[in-house]
């Protein structure tokens, strides 16, 4: 079995008990992403699988296989960074810079759920196609992301300046 890892296809790993953080970090070196409490509770290890974000930690490597993994790894380029990436830089949405991998992978995953139309706990129309990333939306669905430095503020304003038109109170348009 295989899966692809950022555009590459690799192989499974025999032992069917490795979690998807670990055949990441320790298989294929891609450290970028972390582990934090090893119990899905603070997402610095959150990753997309096929574009949708995942906490790595709580998932077996072989639950993924034929699916795509994208890591922070995968997203950007120290040269060619992601906007996502070079917005957390200008905004400083990062202290220790622990939780950035995640909160990055995080919002990328965030904003197809709503470019989907998925609703979160504070959305006021559920029945509406299209959802708005107000303040409130961003915070809540970026809840299950810690940040323990205190770049919360840093990393709401990367992600609102990075998809402002989101913000704008302009609905985003559903996927087709």
């Amino acid at each position: 079995m295989a899966i692809v890892v950022n555009g590459k296809t690799v192989d499974l790993p025999r032992d069917p008990r490795v979690s998807l953080l670990d055949f990441l970090r320790e298989h294929l070196h891609l450290t970028g992403t972390k582990m934090g409490c090893n119990q899905g509770a603070c997402g610095a290890c959150t990753v997309l699988v096929d574009g949708r974000r995942v906490l790595a930690c709580l998932s077996l490597a072989v639950q993924c296989a034929g699916r795509d993994i994208t890591t922070i790894e995968g997203l950007g380029t120290p040269t060619n960074l992601h906007p996502l990436q070079q917005a957390f830089v200008e905004h400083d949405g990062f202290q220790c810079g622990y939780c950035t991998p995640g909160q990055i992978c995080s919002a990328v995953g965030m904003i197809e759920e709503l470019r989907a139309g998925v609703p979160s706990h504070v959305t006021q129309d559920l029945l509406s196609e299209a959802h708005t990333l107000t303040h409130d939306e961003l915070r809540e669905r970026m809840s299950g992301n810690l940040c323990r430095c205190g770049a919360h503020n840093g990393i709401v304003a990367a992600i609102s300046a990075t998809y402002a038109d989101a913000e704008r109170d302009e609905p985003v348009e559903t996927a087709a």
